[in-house]
C-alpha cells in the first residue's frame, strides 16, 4: 500500500508541505511553549525552514512522513501531524505539533486518528508515539486516540514514554 500524499477529515486537510508552509510552521517552532518538549528552545526562521525541509526529505527517503495540517475553514496551516521515523528512533511513530492558537480544538486528535488508519494499512502493525514524560498535553492526545503506555525509556538523555497506538481506530 502506498501512503497517500493527502488525507481529508471533516475539518482538516493533511497534505504534503509546500514551499511557503515554513512560515506558518515557524509560528509553532518560534514559540518556546510549543517547542519546550522537542527542541527545548525557540527556533530561528532558518531552523524552522530546515525542520520543514527535513520532513519533506523524510517523504523522499522513507516513502511516508509528516503532513502539513490545513484547517479547511480558514485554509491556514496550523501544524504538522504524520508518520515519523528518523534513523535513531526506536520505530515508526505518529507525531503531532500544532501552533498554539490551534490547541484545544481537537485538531491533533482528528489528524492523529486519520494517520492511525494510514499507518495500520502501511505498516500492518500499530506505530508508537514517543513523548517526553512531562508533556501532559501530548500524553492526553495519545490516550484520547487510544494509545496506551508501553514503556519508559531514556531517549537522547531525556525520560520519555512510548505509547502504542491501537490496532483498530478508537472513536
Amino acid at each position: 500500500m502506498s501512503v497517500p500524499h493527502s488525507i481529508h477529515t471533516s475539518r482538516l486537510t493533511l497534505r504534503q508541505f509546500a514551499g511557503e508552509d515554513w512560515r506558518a510552521l515557524h509560528e509553532h517552532y518560534s514559540d518556546v511553549e510549543c517547542t519546550k518538549f522537542t527542541f527545548g528552545r525557540a527556533l530561528s526562521e532558518g531552523e524552522s525552514w530546515r525542520t520543514m525541509a527535513s520532513m519533506v526529505g523524510h517523504w523522499q527517503l522513507r516513502g511516508f512522513g509528516p503532513y502539513a495540517v490545513v484547517e479547511q475553514a480558514s485554509a491556514a496551516v496550523v501544524g504538522t501531524v504524520g508518520l515519523w521515523f528518523p534513523n535513531d528512533w526506536p520505530e515508526p511513530e505518529i507525531k503531532w505539533a500544532l501552533v498554539r492558537k490551534a490547541w484545544g480544538k481537537g485538531f491533533a486528535v482528528e489528524a492523529a486518528r486519520a494517520v492511525q488508519q494510514v499507518a495500520l494499512a502501511h505498516f500492518g502493525a500499530p506505530p508508537i508515539s514517543l513523548i517526553g514524560e512531562h508533556n501532559l498535553a501530548s500524553i492526553k492526545v495519545a490516550e484520547t486516540v487510544g494509545a496506551t503506555l508501553e514503556s519508559q525509556i531514556l531517549f537522547r538523555g531525556n525520560p520519555c514514554r512510548i505509547y502504542r497506538h491501537p490496532r483498530a481506530p478508537v472513536q
